[in-house]
């Protein structure tokens, strides 16, 4: 369901890390998480998953801290979580999804890029059939670990599909993973069902992933993907979803 997806995210986390954005990025997430929902991550899924993805991504503790003390105190960052919604050449569609303490900023660099690569903005709620919201885990597959004996087991906590899959690493030894999709109101629930089994995720988010994907030329992609990392470059946007396969 999400493989091109992951491959290409796969790829901008490390244009990120190159350009040292991924750890302001995380870190944005994690306020906004704090701010929400408290401090204490015990009490709190949505920092639990936002410190397990920027752990994933090797982010210090000290950064991590730092983070979530920019939730509270009278000297608190008031980041707002806003998304907007685009159309691109060759019928790609775009749902950006931005975390920003500054909405004039964010909107007006977005349109700047969207306009420079041949695309425009489009009405809030255009892209609602395009697009559905899923919960998504990845893990590591162990030696010892049943497949078809964890599908049923995860079936009654919401989810939808799992899929092995081998994502590669930079040392050149490929990682045999397990990626499980369930509804996108279930993520709770199995956050906790894995948990409760002992399975850490080295991803937990909420994703949104096209109805029906399309597919492009490879010249096609190349112009596509000028204007995804010129997107993902900027420092208010956390991710940017598309409809193609």
């Amino acid at each position: 369901m999400g493989r091109a997806f992951e491959y290409r995210k796969a790829a901008k986390m490390k244009r990120w890390g190159t350009m040292s954005k991924v750890f302001p990025k995380l870190g944005k997430l994690i306020t906004i998480a704090a701010k929400d929902g408290g401090t204490d991550p015990e009490m709190n899924p949505r920092l639990r998953t936002a410190i397990l993805n920027a752990k994933a991504q090797n982010m210090p503790k000290a950064n991590i801290d730092a983070a979530i003390k920019r939730a509270i105190g009278k000297d608190a960052t008031d980041i707002k979580e806003i998304a907007y919604e685009a159309k691109g050449p060759y019928g790609v569609q775009l749902f950006i999804e931005c975390a920003t303490d500054n909405a004039t900023r964010t909107v007006a660099n977005v349109k700047a890029v969207l306009v420079r690569n041949k695309a425009e903005m489009l009405v809030s709620g255009s892209l609602n059939y395009i697009f559905t919201q899923k919960s998504v885990f990845v893990f590591d597959k162990t030696n010892d670990m049943d497949i078809e004996e964890l599908e049923l087991e995860l079936i009654d906590f919401g989810l939808e599909e799992i899929e092995e899959d081998i994502e590669p690493q930079e040392n050149g030894d490929d990682k045999p993973i397990i990626r499980i999709y369930g509804e996108f109101s279930s993520f709770g629930e199995l956050s906790k069902a894995l948990e409760d089994k002992g399975i850490i995720p080295t991803k937990a988010e909420i994703q949104r992933i096209a109805n029906t994907p399309i597919e492009l030329t490879e010249a096609q992609m190349d112009e596509i993907d000028i204007l995804l990392e010129k997107l993902e470059d900027d420092e208010d946007v956390q991710v940017v979803y598309t409809n193609i396969n």
